[in-house]
């Protein structure tokens, strides 16, 4: 349910029974990303894994205005009843900060959050931190430039390169790059969501659970980077490194991810 109404329209992955776990998915995956830690957490969660605007068989962005993580949020809501307590919620990148503004909006129903590589890039520019900001700002330009022009391959370089590092995008086969190139217009969507959030990181603590776990790499992209350490130093929350996992670890090592999850979630 959300504000009233059914949402008949969310595409849901689901799995095990038990306390609620959710797991909200990065930019250019999709809910098919959580399939392992799917796995690992059923047997004791019911895991839900909804899809956002644009992935699976959820209904594109409208366009006709600017999104926003709460028009995001409110999908993770849909998928939790209202009768849910003791809820966990997952998020990477894009999905961390979706589920912060889901988290804040459900208040008690979350004791557990864990944020993987969270890219809430309004801490960059409302914290001084105005070279990394530039950076990201570098390749929103890029996305939204090329998606203006519907040259959706330049754009899907760029942000392969970027958060998977140099030679991402040449190392894929021809089959990759396809359906690389075919999720990622939702992106073009999604940057004026995160970089519409103006809440201050003070309200964001004091909104979101005391038990809430950061896990990045510490050789990550510059704007992750900083985003941690804005967080460190003005948060109470457990931070653990990913080592050698780089910003896609929960997809490309999730044998490193998904134990400090699970172990996060049950403790």
């Amino acid at each position: 349910m959300v504000d009233g109404m059914v949402r008949d329209d969310i595409d849901v992955l689901n799995a095990g029974s038990g306390p609620l776990a959710v797991l909200v998915h990065s930019s250019v995956s999709g809910a098919r990303q959580w399939r392992k830690l799917m796995d690992v957490l059923a047997p004791r969660f019911h895991v839900v894994a909804p899809n956002l605007y644009g992935y699976g068989q959820t209904p594109p962005w409208p366009g006709q205005r600017p999104q926003t993580l709460r028009d995001l949020a409110l999908i993770v809501e849909a998928v939790v009843p209202r009768a849910a307590s003791g809820v966990a919620l997952v998020g990477h990148s894009l999905g961390a900060s979706v589920a912060m503004a889901a988290a804040r909006a459900l208040g008690s129903r979350v004791d557990r959050l864990v944020l993987i590589e969270p890219n809430p890039f309004h801490l960059l520019r409302d914290n001084g931190r105005a070279d990394a900001f530039a950076e990201i700002m570098g390749l929103r330009d890029i996305i939204k430039t090329n998606a203006a022009r519907g040259t959706w391959t330049v754009a899907a370089e760029a942000f392969a390169d970027y958060w998977g590092g140099a030679g991402t995008w040449a190392g894929m086969s021809d089959e990759r790059r396809a359906a690389f190139t075919g999720a990622l217009p939702p992106n073009g969507h999604e940057w004026d969501a995160v970089l519409g959030e103006t809440t201050p990181l003070s309200e964001l603590v004091s909104g979101l659970p005391k038990r809430t776990l950061v896990l990045w790499d510490p050789a990550t992209v510059r704007p992750i980077r900083e985003i941690v350490a804005v967080m460190q130093a003005g948060t109470p929350w457990q931070f653990e490194e990913l080592a050698g996992g780089g910003h896609m670890s929960p997809l490309t090592r999730p044998d490193l991810v998904n134990p400090m999850v699970q172990r996060f979630i049950e403790s």
